[in-house]
């Protein structure tokens, strides 16, 4: 069935089992003797071209940001957007703002990209506010925009877990006071 029919994946077929013959079987039965099957046609990625084996060889010149809220005593809502390096895991540039857009958004780009470092990548998400012009600047920077897939926060994990660990280190002791980092 699965030969015939390289499009199926293990819960049609198992549909089709217990539609048209009766036979109750588990999608994971199914995907075992899907995997031992040598002349399957089913597309296998190259391990090569995987996500993670690009991020392990690009990591020195990467860049991840993202933005997370942080209430203040006032109860005032704040947005926090963090830059970091991949390669080095270091915060490269943090800012605060109550409103943020996308022209608030490419003057932290530009306050922390410049010429020192040879940084070709940028991982961000897919939030309306990277827009096409601030993507656009960044390009004109010489930085190639990485969105990552929808609903993905794994793609951009380096960039969550350090908001995680800010989020549980920090915020999680201390109340904000205003927007003020100085």
């Amino acid at each position: 069935m699965a030969r015939d029919n390289p499009t199926w994946g293990q819960a049609r077929i198992g549909n089709e089992l217990s539609i048209k013959l009766g036979i109750q079987v588990s999608p994971r039965t199914i995907q075992k003797y899907l995997l031992k099957d040598p002349n399957s046609r089913r597309r296998r990625p190259d391990p090569s071209q995987r996500w993670m084996t690009f991020v392990r060889n690009q990591a020195q010149a990467m860049l991840a940001c993202d933005f997370f809220v942080s209430v203040t005593a006032r109860f005032q809502v704040l947005y926090v957007f963090v830059i970091m390096e991949i390669g080095t895991r270091r915060l490269v540039h943090f800012n605060v703002t109550a409103h943020p857009n996308a022209a608030w958004t490419l003057q932290q780009f530009r306050e922390a990209i410049n010429n020192q470092q040879s940084y070709r990548f940028l991982v961000h998400d897919r939030d309306s506010i990277y827009s096409r012009e601030l993507d656009l600047g960044v390009k004109a920077m010489g930085v190639k925009v990485l969105k990552t897939p929808l609903r993905s926060p794994q793609a951009n994990s380096y960039c969550e877990r350090l908001i995680g660990g800010i989020r549980r280190e920090c915020l999680d002791f201390l109340i904000p006071i205003s927007e003020d980092v100085g």
